[in-house]
């Protein structure tokens, strides 16, 4: 996994940035095979700009990166975004990326605000994917808690998937598996 001094140069250009933003976060998990992070800042009201790296040993080597426009709204009852993501794969089964569409959406349990629920799914269709790269789909499920109100703890279950126009790989599963991570919102 050589992608920790990344992590932390792109923590820090996150934080620098924050002060120019209406709301920003920063977001890390681990599992038995990956680390994820993942920088996202509301530029202006209800539109948010993110960035954020996969490195996983899942049956073999990837790093997956993405950069993401999205339309945002939060409640007290709930929290969605909507809107476009690049892709980029780098693989021991081949490389490329692409433009896909997909969101995020989560639900606060009205017994327990503290607690939501939900999930996220990107879709990146052949058409508009290069290289390597014939289509992807990433979706995953968490189960939040805010520990404080600017600091969430969270389990999750994430499936990255990958089809590639290389002779005898076809679809690969890059990341698979149960995660925990810390969310920080500023």
């Amino acid at each position: 996994m050589k992608v920790i001094p990344t992590l932390v140069a792109a923590g820090a250009l996150a934080l620098v940035g924050t002060s120019l933003c209406h709301a920003a976060s920063l977001d890390l998990n681990l599992s038995g095979d990956a680390v994820q992070f993942e920088a996202n800042v509301e530029v202006a009201s209800g539109i948010q700009l993110g960035a954020g790296v996969l490195d996983s040993d899942y049956r073999g080597d990837a790093t997956v990166w993405h950069g993401q426009l999205l339309g945002v709204e939060r409640t007290r009852d709930y929290e969605i975004g909507v809107g476009a993501r690049w892709t980029q794969v780098d693989s021991d089964f081949g490389d490329g990326g692409g433009l896909g569409l997909g969101g995020y959406g989560y639900a606060y349990l009205p017994q327990a605000p503290a607690v939501s629920l939900g999930g996220y799914g990107f879709y990146t269709p052949g058409v508009v994917t290069s290289r390597d790269l014939d289509d992807a789909f990433e979706y995953g499920v968490r189960a939040r808690y805010a520990v404080t109100s600017n600091v969430d703890a969270y389990l999750g279950y994430r499936r990255f998937r990958a089809d590639f126009d290389r002779p005898g790989i076809g679809t690969r599963t890059l990341d698979s598996g149960v995660h925990g991570g810390v969310r920080l919102v500023f």
